[in-house]
């Protein structure tokens, strides 16, 4: 055998994870909170983002979605961090970085040349004079393929939250 069985957490209390979950879940949180933020510091910049995509919806439609969307990846990535409703996060998550990959990779199979509007990188010192190296971070193409990689980390980390719960709810009652 390959040691004893991991212990089984009740239902409501945090999960275990492995150490490995728990840094993909810290970054998934951070990420999520640095895109938050990065919008809701300059949300008209974020909703002339959303316009570059050229999608056709009314643009009141694209104001609400730039209004709101920035509130939900701060809650998503705060509930992450904190570990509190971290499945609905995750799930929430998942859903957010499927639609981005919609949005994305159409923009990038139209070959439009914009900002993907996700995160402000001059938090981390990137200014315009390094244009090449920043139109790339920024692309739809590199965006795409980020938003990929973030989604089958939300989704791993899902599976494994919720195999605990089944483990967890396939435990006998106290007696």
């Amino acid at each position: 055998q390959s040691g004893p069985p991991p212990p089984r957490r009740e239902i409501g209390s945090p999960p275990t994870e492995p150490r490995w979950a728990t840094v993909l879940r810290w970054t998934l949180g951070v990420l999520m909170l640095w895109a938050a933020v990065s919008k809701l510091a300059n949300l008209t910049g974020f909703l002339g983002a959303i316009y570059a995509y050229h999608l056709p919806l009314p643009r009141g439609f694209w104001k609400l979605i730039a209004v709101i969307l920035p509130w939900v990846e701060l809650l998503c990535g705060l509930s992450l961090v904190s570990r509190v409703w971290t499945d609905s996060a995750l799930a929430m998550t998942g859903g957010l970085m499927a639609v981005f990959i919609l949005a994305t990779g159409q923009a990038w199979a139209r070959g439009l040349k914009i900002s993907c509007g996700c995160f402000n990188l001059k938090i981390f010192g990137f200014t315009d004079e390094q244009g090449g190296l920043v139109q790339f971070l920024e692309s739809p193409a590199f965006a795409f393929f980020r938003n990929l990689a973030l989604l089958v980390i939300a989704l791993q980390l899902l599976r494994l939250s919720l195999a605990e719960l089944k483990r967890a709810s396939d435990k006998p009652l106290a007696q």
